[in-house]
């Protein structure tokens, strides 16, 4: 099965899910091409030609950096110079300005927000949530020779290992684009994003009232970490979402997540089950995020916070 992953770059540097794509890729099990959309692809070559990538194609636009207009014009013409089985981009801000389009434009198969990919019959078969996250489905593509996935970050592990990929250049003419890049607005202070913290500390309904909060908040400060929450916090109004980790908030895959006073309910679970290492509290020993944890310890999350506070 023919797969095309499509590069996402900024600033000049390769974004993580791409490298996250690729390893999703290869379990298709096919022949894998990686678009660099860009005005210097060949910069960006290297970063991109990981192990199991067989070539790589290089298409030189104008736009520094995304455009939604530019990179959908650049991938058609990707998709109508090769045949490809399967389009993987990720379910990101940017692709989210074409993929959606470009699927419709093309009569594509489509689904978006994608967390586990595998072949049936030689056809591509994704699961995603619906409901609210409450039901995971399997979404099949009948009549469709090419579908075009948009893949949610941070389920697969980034590729990793020097490739020889082949590198060829694709000359593509666009035309005018409706948007153009003006600047980078840096988050402002205050602002939080969970996803790209390497150690979570992240506490849930066992905390037991909003005003122990200020506790965690500190104890992640002291400890180096950012304080996430499950989603009881956020829908008692505690904690705003972008707070959010789960299948309704954000998935994240720190290097270290501490769990206090979070059962681990399935939503939970998907949005950081591929952290580096998993460390739970829970009162209960039969709580679920003791099936995930790669260290858990059944006790009261008050008096480990108390012994870790000492420690800090």
């Amino acid at each position: 099965m023919s797969v095309l992953v499509v590069a996402e770059h900024l600033r000049g540097e390769l974004q993580p899910v791409t490298l996250e794509l690729i390893t999703a890729a290869k379990e298709l099990e096919g022949p894998l091409t990686v678009a660099v959309i860009a005005k210097d692809p060949g910069a960006l070559a290297d970063a991109a030609g990981v192990e199991g990538v067989d070539e790589i194609v290089g298409v030189p636009v104008e736009a520094d950096e995304f455009e939604n207009d530019v990179y959908q014009q650049a991938v058609e013409h990707v998709l109508s110079e090769g045949s490809f089985d399967t389009i993987l981009v990720g379910f990101t801000v940017d692709s989210m300005g074409y993929a959606p389009a470009l699927a419709a434009k093309l009569g594509l198969g489509f689904a978006s927000d994608v967390f586990a990919i595998r072949t049936d019959g030689g056809a591509v078969v994704a699961e995603r949530a619906f409901y609210g996250a409450k039901v995971h489905a399997e979404v099949e593509f009948p009549g469709k020779d090419s579908v075009l996935l948009m893949i949610r970050p941070t389920v697969w592990p980034p590729a990793t290992g020097s490739g020889s990929a082949e590198i060829r250049e694709l000359a593509v003419s666009i035309e005018g684009s409706r948007t153009r890049h003006k600047e980078f607005v840096e988050v402002q202070a205050g602002d939080v994003d969970i996803t790209a913290a390497d150690f979570l500390l992240s506490v849930g309904r066992g905390i037991g009232e909003k005003e122990n909060l200020e506790q965690f908040e500190e104890l992640a400060g002291k400890m180096g970490a950012t304080l996430s929450v499950s989603r009881p916090i956020v829908d008692a109004g505690w904690m705003p979402n972008a707070r959010q980790v789960g299948q309704s908030g954000k998935t994240v895959q720190p290097k270290i997540y501490l769990a206090l006073g979070i059962s681990g309910a399935v939503q939970h679970l998907a949005g950081m089950k591929t952290s580096g290492t998993i460390i739970a509290v829970n009162s209960d020993p039969e709580a679920a995020i003791f099936n995930v944890a790669h260290y858990g310890a059944v006790a009261d999350l008050f008096e480990v916070a108390e012994e870790l506070e000492k420690l800090y």
